[in-house]
């Protein structure tokens, strides 16, 4: 019997080695390459084809590692202005990266709780002015997907929109407290491929529950578009 195969009280065995992923190691290659060549807020690294040529691998793996850097902060996508360094700093990307992804379980629960009974509120309770803040975040979402962007700003508008109609201050403060984290897995979400346009019609079922005064129907529809956004590539295993 090999010494490692003892058992030896009181000694631990080494801990399993955690894999890096293909996208946490280009996000890696990235940040060294931003660090080496002194590149500042404001600059835009190169179009995402050149980047992955040069890098060797491919759009998919590429769009998932900045998608990981965008929601650490490191990079901002801008629709029209490609991705644009932000000046945070670059180093422990891996470890910043694995930090928000262990976290997105929790966030996604916090949110099915909190969301889903403000919908039921939200429906029981909206004004006129509700209504109209809604369908105008669900506009402006329309609007961004269709000239080719994520849909972020209307997103979280309409997210902001249903929880005001719940007219619950408590609610309402701590979907405040989870905000910024609530905005990481909403940018993860919404890069995933069709996302954008499933979530807007997500959005529209929860949004014809709430003006037909149904809380049952807007509960469920939360609940079930929350699941659908949760499905991200940070937390799966085939990354």
């Amino acid at each position: 019997m090999s010494e490692l195969s003892r058992d030896l009280p009181g000694r631990p065995l080494p801990t399993r080695l955690s894999r890096t992923r293909l996208y946490e190691q280009v996000a890696e290659q990235i940040t060294t390459w931003i660090a080496d060549n002194g590149l500042t807020a404001g600059e835009r690294l190169p179009p995402e084809r050149e980047l992955a040529a040069r890098l060797g691998v491919s759009r998919a793996t590429l769009s998932q590692a900045l998608v990981a850097l965008e929601v650490v902060g490191v990079v901002a996508v801008r629709h029209g202005d490609g991705t644009v360094l932000t000046g945070k700093g670059t180093g422990a990307i891996i470890d910043a990266i694995r930090a928000h992804a262990d976290r997105i379980p929790e966030i996604i629960e916090t949110r099915d709780a909190l969301e889903t009974k403000l919908a039921a509120l939200a429906a029981q309770r909206r004004t006129d002015e509700d209504l109209a803040a809604i369908n105008a975040a669900l506009e402006e979402m329309e609007r961004d997907i269709e000239a080719g962007g994520r849909g972020v700003e209307g997103d979280e508008k309409f997210h902001g929109a249903v929880t005001a109609a719940g007219h619950s201050d408590l609610l309402y403060r701590m979907m405040a407290t989870i905000g910024e984290l609530i905005r990481e897995t909403r940018i993860e979400s919404l890069s995933q491929p069709g996302r954008p346009r499933d979530s807007l019609a997500g959005h529209r079922r929860i949004a014809d529950a709430i003006a037909a005064g149904d809380p049952a129907a807007a509960a469920e529809a939360m609940h079930d578009h929350i699941t659908m956004v949760s499905d991200v590539a940070l937390i799966r295993d085939d990354g």
